[in-house]
């Protein structure tokens, strides 16, 4: 690997996911520090001000400015010579959307009942926190939000952890199950925060998600199977609160 790329990489990773990781791991050692795991909460969408205005605000410049890591990874990406076209390299082609889309529903269907079964596992286990996914405080444009604040975390980890790594890596002659690897890796370490039972579903979720773009080379089924585990979720929770906490 060039050491431009290297350089780039871990630029890119702490501007975006590399930075969320190193927080997760320190909160979930604050976490643990305070007593049993099932005992804490995060909360992942939450309310940003008392004052309606300013949470309306606060929520917009938060999905805005999430993305800009994304918007720099394409850019970089975009500037090598000799490339094939950026969105056909990363698999962001919109040549077949309907299949693409469906292939993103299959997907969810596949990754989020699983995971719905490990959420219920770990807090049984203890090794999940009080996952609290809606804001306390719902608004007109609440979910509205909820809906843009999946999308955003698909485009995020989907665009960096899938198409940005595994291209760069796939391009500096990495071995494939050691570039899915890698990627779990990290989409597990990030989601440490919510405990190890939520990490380690992502890790295989991961590798599933890794295998499956380095398989067909397609990077928005991954962001529609995300978007869409996202949005049942926080909505799900927002609409349907006390049913969620049963679980």
């Amino acid at each position: 690997m060039r050491t431009h790329h290297k350089i780039e990489i871990w630029l890119v990773l702490g501007l975006s996911l590399g930075q969320s990781a190193v927080y997760a791991i320190v909160s979930l050692t604050a976490k643990l520090a305070r007593g049993p795991l099932e005992e804490s909460q995060a909360t992942l969408n939450p309310n940003r001000s008392d004052l309606a205005w300013l949470d309306f605000t606060l929520n917009a410049l938060s999905i805005t400015f999430a993305l800009v890591p994304v918007a720099l990874a394409l850019y970089l990406l975009s500037r090598d010579h000799d490339a094939p076209p950026l969105f056909e390299r990363i698999g962001l082609a919109k040549n077949r959307p309907l299949v693409d889309v469906a292939a993103g529903f299959g997907l969810a269907a596949v990754i989020g009942i699983p995971g719905l079964l490990v959420y219920v596992l770990g807090k049984r286990f203890g090794l999940t926190v009080d996952l609290v996914l809606a804001p306390e405080n719902l608004y007109a444009w609440s979910v509205a939000f909820l809906v843009l604040a999946a999308i955003q975390n698909a485009l995020l980890e989907e665009v960096i952890a899938i198409g940005y790594l595994l291209t760069r890596l796939r391009e500096a002659g990495w071995n494939a199950w050691t570039m899915i690897l890698a990627s779990a890796a990290l989409r597990g370490t990030y989601h440490l925060y919510q405990g190890p039972g939520q990490a380690l579903g992502n890790f295989l979720m991961g590798i599933v998600f890794g295998w499956w773009y380095l398989r067909t080379g397609r990077l928005w089924p991954l962001i529609v199977a995300h978007a869409v585990i996202d949005i049942v979720a926080f909505v799900g929770y927002a609409l349907l609160p006390d049913l969620v906490q049963k679980l």
